[in-house]
């Protein structure tokens, strides 16, 4: 048996959306990232952590408000999706202005991390140390844009030199959360697509609101509140 509608329905518990757990991974992963390699007096610092914050936020946000807004919930939703956007574009331009390269997608590292699905920051630091130190990408791979695959035990690792750790890392972790960043994105945008055609289907609080009035009144009232003769307008 269906379950009633309710006038106003379930709403929150974001806390249990994918969307939310991997956005607010991202968001703990880049103010670790921004304190490490971000100048904390720069403007880039601080809007790179208000991105990701934004991310985290709005989700939060539009999914408490969806009892009463499916409009609201869209557009929080929205506004989530393009604060990660602009957060990805931060990372990329953090790499090519330190003429760091830009993995491809199927680099096995990037891989590996979707894989290990990683829950906190201190699980991505350990698979950042297990790519410096060329344990890093799927089948004991190692792979960098332009270069090629090799297998780590048959080649010279080509993630780490004893001389340049710091920029390894940075390259690692910037690399590490666009790979974050990309699949925060893509559970957006399905979120985004079940609620447009939930919206479309069942409409938003006003529509609900007219269909429990009717149902109440028995009638099939306009949106105007017109009323048939005869319901509650008789003589006194």
């Amino acid at each position: 048996m269906a379950e009633p509608e309710r006038l106003i329905p379930k709403h929150g518990g974001y806390e249990k959306l994918k969307g939310y757990q991997v956005a607010q991974l991202v968001y703990d992963v880049t103010v670790r990232f921004c304190d490490r390699y971000i100048d904390k007096r720069s403007r880039t610092h601080d809007q790179m952590v208000q991105a990701a914050r934004s991310g985290v936020q709005n989700i939060a946000e539009g999914s408490t408000a969806s009892g009463t807004s499916k409009k609201t919930e869209l557009t929080l939703t929205g506004v989530a999706r393009a604060s990660l956007e602009e957060l990805r574009l931060d990372y990329q331009d953090f790499l090519r202005q330190r003429g760091l390269p830009l993995w491809e997608r199927q680099d096995p590292r990037r891989e590996d991390l979707i894989a290990r699905r990683c829950r906190t920051a201190e699980e991505v630091a350990v698979w950042a140390k297990d790519v410096h130190d060329g344990r890093g990408g799927r089948n004991g791979q190692s792979g960098r844009s332009g270069q090629g695959r090799a297998r780590v035990a048959s080649t010279k690792s080509i993630t780490s030199t004893p001389s340049t750790p710091s920029s390894t890392y940075a390259e690692i972790s910037a690399n590490g959360a666009l790979a974050l960043i990309k699949v925060a994105r893509s559970l957006l945008d399905r979120q985004l697509a079940a609620q447009a055609a939930a919206f479309e289907k069942e409409g938003g609080f006003t529509e609900r609101l007219y269909r429990f009035r009717s149902r109440r009144q028995g009638q099939s009232s306009g949106p105007d509140g017109d009323r048939k003769p005869g319901h509650g307008g008789g003589r006194r």
